[in-house]
């Protein structure tokens, strides 16, 4: 056991200077911070040791907020797509209707105009007839009803 308890003591010392050898380390043992901890010990190793146990939790912490911020990422692209799509149903909803509507007016738009240009012809044309007989002086074979129609609308001149 004395074999490998010396082995070990070498790699243990190896990696220590190592760790001694680099310019990192050596600048920051120069340093204040540095002094400082190495005169104390204690001090030193409860913050490694606070440093290695905090390590994990705040590694999760991290996880979690890149994950939640790519998934809010995520999220407000799909819901963006969602409001869009509803929207656009609404809209084509709304233009199917206002279609319809438009249809519908223009349907009764154009009857009422194709009845009132065939009253207005009927008049004229009724009217016209009574004044050629009016000049040649011979009444016409109509019907009373047209009589009476064109008398009334004559006084209403």
């Amino acid at each position: 056991m004395s074999k490998e308890m010396q082995e070990l003591q070498k790699q243990w010392h190896s990696v220590m200077e190592a760790i001694h050898s680099n310019a990192n380390v050596v600048a920051f043992m120069n340093s204040r911070v540095g002094q400082y901890l190495d005169d104390r010990p204690f001090v030193a190793l409860s913050l490694l040791m606070f440093l290695a146990v905090s390590a994990i939790p705040v590694a999760f912490f991290l996880i979690f907020v890149v994950t939640t911020a790519i998934m809010a990422c995520i999220g407000v692209i799909v819901m963006e797509g969602v409001v869009i799509a509803i929207g656009g149903i609404a809209l084509l909803c709304v233009l199917c209707g206002l279609g319809a509507l438009s249809l519908g007016v223009s349907g009764v738009l154009s009857l009422c105009y194709i009845v009132l240009s065939a009253l207005v012809n009927y008049w004229c044309a009724s009217r016209g007839e009574i004044r050629k007989q009016d000049v040649n002086g011979s009444l016409p074979q109509k019907s009373a009803s047209v009589v009476n129609l064109s008398a009334s609308n004559g006084k209403n001149e």
